[in-house]
């Protein structure tokens, strides 16, 4: 599939778009004086691409922080590890597919590098059965990738400098596609910056920068002038992602703020306290400071955690439930489930977001080790968004249809099963707008696309009748929905959890 983001519009108003598919087989570099927009254009591009490809942050300043909350990105904070607990977790979170932002807030320079090339190491040493397509956004790359050695250790320096390089130049192979972003070319390492083939070139001041920045975008030197009059959001983009030709382009707005806003002016307090008092008043002495306290092994507490699950589930197996109390267990967990889909906006969530909030209510009505775990949630929650009932999912003649669905991923399962439970009954196709909320989405095209793919995979046959309605026809099954109208509006009420009919 290939998936257009929209990153802001042209002078023109027209709509300027990324093509993701090929950024992630040719890397993006990104330019601008401190102020020019940065990290505004990354959280944008992070935001829109979010539910199409995992993603990792490197954030030295904790700007990014905000997209475990809004996207459910799972936050690191890398002051809390060590660097063979951050390599674990890079390598776990390639594996099991867990978008996340790394924390560097609060570490000194070379304590930074370390940790961040830790990580990185994991995302790259993984076994090549795990390398699916990801992106590592840099934030401040120069941090990480110096042009020239500075107040840190060379060890420090090499190990930083060998994992960026490594993302991005053997990282596309490895499925990683590496974005950076620096405040000037010079400051960072040529083997680093080379490799991009996209470009985003914000307002810069310096002579040998603007020089650099019209020779990457094939501009002439009078033209580089240009790059003092952008404001703050504007950007030359050129690139096999982004144009073919240096277009100018400012981005939209995001969803998410940074928590370090740009600063303000405010007037001074009128009231002046005795500041000789409070200022140059003697210190605590030394053993009162408040201790800091020794970061913990990350791999230690996951290794705690899984023995601790182990010996739950042994206590488990040794008191075996009866069938009613299965039975009453299930029809807990269901009506939970029902209960966090019947929330606004609950379908349009990320399943991290969702499952928190799952487990938390789980623990509120005290399943304590009976709560699913991620995996066995992504199945229910795939399942009430087709609006499938345990009665039917026990079916044998149902067991065709997993099968099927498991060809798919795992996101677009719960829009096949929705259209083959029509088929199965002889309903109406679902319309546009009931495929892209059971997928997730407000974007009636995505759900044309998906259709579109699912077609591709030879499963489904779609088709429209005279009237303009369409039917579905599921391929060897010979199950075909009643015409239904693709414009139809959406259906407010949660089919899994209701019963209704599409």
């Amino acid at each position: 599939m290939t998936v257009a983001i929209e990153m802001g519009h042209t002078p023109a108003g027209v709509p300027a778009t990324l093509d993701l598919e090929e950024l992630l087989a040719t890397r993006l570099l990104v330019q601008g004086n401190s102020g020019s927009g940065k990290s505004h254009l990354l959280r944008r591009l992070l935001e829109q691409s979010a539910p199409w490809v995992q993603q990792t942050i490197i954030d030295p300043e904790g700007d990014f922080v905000a997209l475990s909350e809004r996207f459910g990105h799972l936050l690191i904070d890398a002051e809390d590890h060590t660097e063979r607990g951050l390599q674990v977790a890079g390598e776990r979170a390639r594996i099991h597919r867990v978008s996340t932002v790394l924390n560097l807030e609060g570490l000194d320079a070379e304590n930074q590098m370390r940790r961040a090339a830790a990580f990185l190491g994991g995302l790259f040493e993984v076994a090549r059965d795990h390398w699916y397509p990801m992106l590592v956004v840099v934030d401040e790359a120069q941090l990480f990738a110096p042009a020239v050695a500075g107040e840190v250790s060379d060890e420090a320096r090499k190990l930083s400098l060998g994992a960026m390089t490594n993302l991005m130049c053997r990282g596309r192979k490895r499925g990683l596609a590496g974005v950076i972003a620096t405040q000037r070319l010079a400051k960072l390492a040529k083997n680093v910056a080379a490799e991009a083939s996209n470009f985003l070139m914000g307002r810069t001041f310096l002579d040998i920068d603007m020089a650099r920045a019209a020779d990457l975008l094939g501009m002439e030197r009078r033209q580089a002038e240009a790059f003092r009059d952008l404001e703050r959001g504007q950007f030359m983009a050129l690139g096999p992602a982004l144009s073919r030709r240096p277009l100018g382009l400012r981005i939209g707005p995001t969803d998410t703020a940074p928590r370090n806003a740009t600063p303000r002016l405010m007037p001074l307090p009128e009231a002046t306290p005795d500041a000789r008092a409070i200022i140059l008043a003697a210190p605590p002495p030394e053993n009162n400071r408040p201790q800091r306290r020794s970061p913990p092994d990350l791999l230690g507490q996951l290794m705690a955690a899984k023995a601790a699950a182990l010996e739950i589930r042994t206590e488990a197996m040794e008191q075996p439930l009866g069938a009613e109390e299965l039975a009453e267990r299930r029809e807990r967990v269901d009506r939970i489930l029902c209960a966090v889909m019947a929330e606004p906006e609950a379908g349009f969530r990320a399943i991290g977001v969702l499952y928190q909030e799952f487990v938390v209510r789980c623990r509120i009505e005290g399943l304590g080790s009976a709560v699913p775990d991620l995996g066995d949630f992504r199945r229910m929650l795939t399942r009430a968004r087709a609006g499938l009932g345990s009665d039917m999912v026990e079916d044998d003649g149902w067991q065709d249809v997993s099968v099927r669905a498991s060809l798919l991923p795992e996101d677009m399962q719960g829009v096949f099963m929705m259209i083959a439970r029509a088929a199965k009954e002889g309903w109406p196709c679902p319309s546009d707008a009931a495929i892209a909320r059971a997928y997730g989405s407000h974007s009636l095209r995505r759900a044309r696309r998906l259709l579109t793919y699912i077609e591709e995979q030879g499963l489904i046959v779609c088709q429209l009748d005279g009237a303009g309605r369409r039917i579905v026809t599921l391929v060897e099954l010979a199950w075909a929905t009643a015409p239904g109208d693709p414009n139809a509006e959406d259906l407010p009420a949660e089919q899994g959890c209701s019963g209704s009919t599409p």
